[in-house]
């Protein structure tokens, strides 16, 4: 293996678990410096959370929608071009023609927009005594996949719920994704018990990478989200985790490593494809 070969084959995440505010440039200005703390360690890719430049909540979606481009965008974009990183922005609520998305953002070094990820599956849950949430009584969906290159590797966009989907994943996979990142807010009935779990299933079924990203906690939010931001490997191993406070985590992605996991258990090619099948109706990105 040459020694250019050796190199793009490894490469550094990183996931910014930021503290956010009710105040979006305080919010805005804070994950403009931890990207940059990012980029100061080595990290050639960054992540952040959903719902990074606001209170995440229906009550909130509205009042902090902008469109795209916007002000939030703007600061994504600077900041990957002043740091030369892949930057996933988390989520932001979107306004676009009198709907209201909650959206991914990603930029390349160069600051230009590469993709826009708009939420496929709102978080419409009821659990009885613990937590009821409706995403869908402000928010609409989004309508397709999101798939980014880099010069490392293919990566794969999810939002929070997005990622209790496998077949979304199966897809990402196919499409020859080897990273797939979720920037999500679980909260504390669900983050405990499925957060690493989901994020473990889906890089094990998958064997690519599965990177999250969660708001640090806040106690006294309306919404108290988990945190734990995690990276977990193509084994089902986690890497790199946080706890529940404002940090940055790394982890080196290793795609040599990668390649060996699917070498030695060969799913990819053993799945009976005369009997099943997971298939995308539309293309393209949203």
């Amino acid at each position: 293996m040459s020694t250019l070969i050796k190199a793009m084959s490894k490469f550094r995440l990183a996931v910014v678990q930021l503290q956010v505010s009710s105040v979006k440039p305080d919010n805005l200005s804070r994950a403009r410096r931890l990207v940059t703390e990012a980029a100061r360690q080595g990290s050639q890719v960054v992540l952040l959370p959903e719902c990074f430049n606001s209170p995440y909540g229906t009550s909130f979606f509205s009042e902090y929608a902008e469109n795209i481009p916007g002000e939030s965008s703007q600061v994504l974009s600077e900041a990957a071009r002043e740091n030369k990183v892949y930057l996933v922005g988390g989520s932001i609520p979107e306004e676009d023609g009198g709907k209201f998305y909650n959206t991914c953002t990603v930029f390349g070094p160069d600051g230009n927009l590469i993709v826009k990820h708009r939420k496929i599956h709102l978080f419409d849950i009821d659990v009885p005594g613990k937590i009821r949430f409706q995403e869908s009584e402000t928010l609409s969906p989004g309508s397709s996949l999101s798939v980014f290159e880099t010069p490392f590797c293919k990566v794969g966009v999810g939002i929070c719920y997005d990622m209790r989907f496998a077949e979304l994943a199966q897809l990402y996979s196919r499409k020859g994704c080897q990273l797939l990142v979720y920037p999500g807010a679980f909260n504390m009935t669900t983050g405990p018990a499925h957060w690493e779990l989901l994020q473990r299933g889906r890089a094990l079924d998958n064997q690519v990478y599965v990177a999250t990203a969660s708001p640090a906690r806040d106690e006294t939010a309306s919404y108290v989200a988990w945190g734990h931001s995690t990276v977990v490997n193509p084994w089902g191993e986690v890497i790199s985790k946080a706890g529940a406070e404002e940090t940055v985590i790394y982890a080196d992605i290793d795609l040599q490593y990668l390649a060996d996991i699917r070498q030695q258990i060969p799913i990819t090619t053993q799945r009976r494809d005369d009997l099943y099948t997971v298939t995308s109706v539309q293309e393209g990105s949203s």
